[in-house]
């Protein structure tokens, strides 16, 4: 297959970050258009990653759209698309390590796409949870707010080139943690996409953490200066799966509350090949920390409050790596991260089956740098140190 051209795209007001993939259950898109001798395939398919504070994340999906044009809008010609019909519910918190739900394919004709619309329905008297979400703890699902551009389908520039006889072959990565926004202590839930959009690659990191900390709160992540590029939570019996990845080399953050940040730095991925980190009966274990507290509020000129808050750390290696992020409140704008009060663990990566050798990296000790994002703007402070029960207040205003 071809390889296809993908870029990231700064987030809209909706805070949209969009990458195509399917995970979890069966697709049921259908397939439109007629092959041609100047056609291509364009398929889809949907995944998530880790969520953070809830036990169920429902969205459905309607269709997927794309046109040639950037600047398209919702009625023009041109548009092409893969139809869902009915529509799908997908639990986004079934689609991690590496499940993909198959949204479905479509013929295009051959040529460069450069923007992507993802249709979800509406909430509405027959489907009232057509978009909802459980809280961790909670048993009742409730409705999600969700953004006023829904009926045209949330906009995404990209970057995908089709070629004839070939597959564009695309993963949508939503990121459930981040696409969910608390409004207030209402009890009042805004979903802001955060998705990204990345081709399907056969490529990624397979490895194990202690299944003592396999409890849905763990993240294991590849990131990249700092940027995470995937991200997990690991099974019942601690096994993470990351993929798609492109080829490369990477950071393995693994961090999970109240233990040690575990950092594994220089992991290579080559095409098409699953790197294994190791295996069930060398589980990576994450010793446990004490934790203190990052607060602060993010303050707008606008209503409600779209803003990101994340929590980094620099390795005496000069990497960065990012151990929290988050939405803030919609509402107020705060934001709340627990963070251990101590060094993180780090090793250089070795083939399996050698074993890393982890160390205390006092150059990164419990000091944590702080940025937060609105409207396309990024703001830092810090480094701010965390101690065992203390909190740091660190407020932004844009």
């Amino acid at each position: 297959m071809k390889k296809i051209r993908t870029r990231l795209f700064a987030p809209l007001a909706a805070a949209l970050v969009l990458a195509l993939s399917a995970c979890g259950g069966g697709g049921g898109g259908s397939s439109g258009g007629t092959a041609t001798a100047d056609s291509g395939t364009f398929r889809v398919a949907l995944t998530d990653a880790p969520a953070c504070g809830y036990d169920h994340v429902n969205v459905t999906v309607q269709k997927v759209r794309v046109h040639q044009s950037s600047t398209a809008s919702d009625a023009d010609d041109g548009w092409s698309e893969v139809v869902l019909s009915p529509a799908q519910r997908f639990d986004l918190l079934g689609l991690t390590n590496g499940v993909l739900a198959e949204l479905g394919q479509t013929q295009l004709p051959a040529g460069h796409y450069s923007q992507l619309r993802l249709v979800l329905a509406s909430n509405d008297s027959a489907t009232p949870l057509a978009n909802s979400v459980v809280p961790t703890g909670g048993t009742d699902e409730i409705a999600l707010t969700t953004p006023s551009a829904q009926q045209s389908g949330l906009k995404m520039n990209v970057d995908i080139d089709v070629a004839a006889n070939q597959m564009a072959d695309f993963v949508l990565d939503f990121n459930a943690c981040k696409s969910v926004v608390r409004a207030g202590n209402s009890g009042h839930y805004l979903l802001k996409p955060v998705v990204s959009v990345i081709p399907r690659f056969a490529s990624g990191v397979v490895g194990y953490v202690d299944a003592a900390v396999a409890n849905g709160n763990t993240s294991v992540s590849v990131q990249q200066g700092g940027v995470v590029v995937k991200a997990t939570a690991p099974d019942s019996t601690g096994k993470f799966v990351l993929e798609p990845v492109a080829a490369g080399t990477y950071d393995l953050v693994i961090t999970a509350p109240g233990h040690v940040t575990t950092v594994i730095t220089g992991v290579p991925v080559a095409d098409a090949t699953v790197t294994t980190l190791n295996g069930s009966t060398s589980q990576f274990t994450l010793a446990t920390a004490a934790t203190g507290n990052a607060v602060g509020t993010v303050t707008t000129p606008t209503t409600p409050i779209d803003a990101t808050v994340r929590a980094t750390q620099t390795l005496a290696n000069a990497s960065t790596i990012e151990v929290a992020s988050g939405a803030v409140d919609a509402t107020t704008g705060a934001y709340a991260f627990a963070l251990p009060a101590s060094a993180p663990m780090v090793a250089t990566y070795v083939a399996a089956p050698g074993t890393p050798s982890f160390a205390a990296d006092a150059t990164a000790g419990a000091k944590y740098g702080l940025q937060a994002t609105s409207a396309g703007v990024t703001k830092s402070a810090g480094p701010v140190t965390i101690t065992s029960g203390g909190t740091v207040t660190t407020n932004f205003s844009f």
